[in-house]
């Protein structure tokens, strides 16, 4: 079975990108950086102004199991959802379709045990991370 070639970020990292994005849009031709498919966890797309500016009315802000999905493969465009599970978003990122299509319900189910063993990788990817994070922060 193929690897998913997806990425897990950090804010700091999504910040860096989400800058870029801005920036280049006022380029005919906009040439990102980093292309590439990531997810940045614990995290979601709002409207409040408590969170950071990512475009004129959209803004990130922590959010604990949530996830936002960030494609910009093609390397001009950055596209962005959120996610309430990480196997939503690791289906976006591989399909283009959120599992709300029509034309998907029948396939999610079908995608999901095709790769559960992807999927269970990002999950131990995910536990490990913050296990990291929390072990930095009690020393």
């Amino acid at each position: 079975m193929p690897k998913f070639n997806i990425t897990l970020i950090s804010p700091k990292r999504a910040k860096a990108m989400l800058t870029e994005y801005k920036e280049q849009r006022k380029n005919s031709v906009p040439h990102l950086a980093h292309p590439g498919r990531y997810i940045l966890p614990d995290y979601k797309l709002t409207r409040r102004r408590a969170a950071f500016k990512i475009v004129k009315h959209t803004f990130l802000t922590p959010h604990y199991k949530s996830y936002v999905a960030l494609d910009s493969d093609n390397g001009h465009t950055l596209w962005l959802h959120n996610f309430g599970s990480l196997t939503e978003a690791l289906f976006w990122l591989e399909t283009g379709l959120k599992i709300s299509d029509t034309d998907s319900h029948s396939n999610y189910k079908e995608w999901v045990s095709k790769h559960i063993d992807e999927i269970e990788t990002f999950k131990t990817a995910l536990r490990d991370r913050k296990k990291a994070k929390s072990q930095k922060a009690t020393k």
